[in-house]
């Protein structure tokens, strides 16, 4: 455990969800989920097809708000029902498909929708700032140490899968968000970019963000979390600390061919059905 991670065990944390139920019709696609995440922490959501991970980070991410269940940050109960709750909130997602405008460049991606005017000129006729976005682009991908992107100027339809996604996630940091939820980020990548990737979620591991990491490549799930959490038929199944534990035992606990793991990583088990 990093210095970060231990430092923030003792604080609340930065994001709870108790008791959250979602149904659709007559499936229960959640059924009385407990989860957390804290500042400066890597949690990865695991479980297979149908298990209820986009239906728990809809639920955080205002998307799909669950029937039942509590929101906590930082210990104070909160509302989400909207995404627009969740950015409030200092929540923001990162989904598989990215949502990039391929013929648009870096720094036009970056500031989709939220755009920086110039002061002082009235407000039927302001112009985008386009010089002070260009400085902003540069700033934040430098701080991410993003250096592989060339000019901030390039399509992002002429980038590599990696460089796409160190930009949607770029994006994401825009608003400062304190829980930043990645939605299977590595997902039709080589092994090049799958490191870049990796080594940016590291970094915003290190700047303090709690990070919420959705996946079904367990090495991947091993290079970068703290704690694996996974779900199994819509329950917790059981948490592992990614330190003390081994693929294998997490396989067993997503498939369900062991319902509690006995390695000293197991933090709690609820009956999987």
């Amino acid at each position: 455990m990093t210095d970060a991670i231990h430092i923030a065990a003792q604080k609340a944390p930065l994001l709870e969800v108790r008791g959250l139920s979602k149904r659709f019709g007559a499936v229960k696609a959640l059924t009385d989920v407990d989860f957390e995440v804290r500042a400066g922490e890597v949690v990865a959501l695991v479980g297979d097809n149908g298990a209820g991970k986009s239906t728990l980070i809809k639920a955080i991410a205002g998307i799909q708000p669950g029937e039942e269940g509590q929101f906590f940050i930082d210990g104070r109960e909160v509302a989400i029902r909207s995404p627009q709750d969740a950015a409030r909130l200092g929540i923001a997602t990162v989904y598989q498909d990215l949502a990039l405008c391929d013929n648009l460049d870096v720094v036009a991606n970056l500031f989709l929708g939220q755009e920086m005017t110039e002061d002082g000129i009235h407000a039927a006729l302001r112009v985008m700032d386009e010089i002070e976005m260009e400085h902003r682009a540069i700033e934040l991908l430098d701080s991410l140490a993003v250096t592989t992107l060339g000019s901030v100027h390039t399509e992002v339809g002429s980038l590599s899968g990696g460089q796409r996604q160190s930009v949607a996630i770029a994006r994401s940091l825009l608003g400062e968000p304190r829980v930043l939820i990645l939605d299977e980020p590595t997902a039709a990548l080589g092994v090049a970019q799958t490191q870049q990737v990796l080594e940016l979620v590291t970094r915003l591991r290190d700047r303090g963000i709690g990070i919420i990491y959705i996946s079904h490549n367990i090495a991947n799930i091993f290079h970068v979390a703290d704690r694996i959490f996974v779900l199994r038929l819509g329950r917790h199944a059981v948490t592992f600390t990614r330190a003390q534990t081994t693929p294998g035992e997490v396989v067993a606990a997503i498939t369900g061919a062991q319902r509690t793991a006995p390695s000293a990583g197991l933090e709690q088990a609820a009956g999987a059905a």
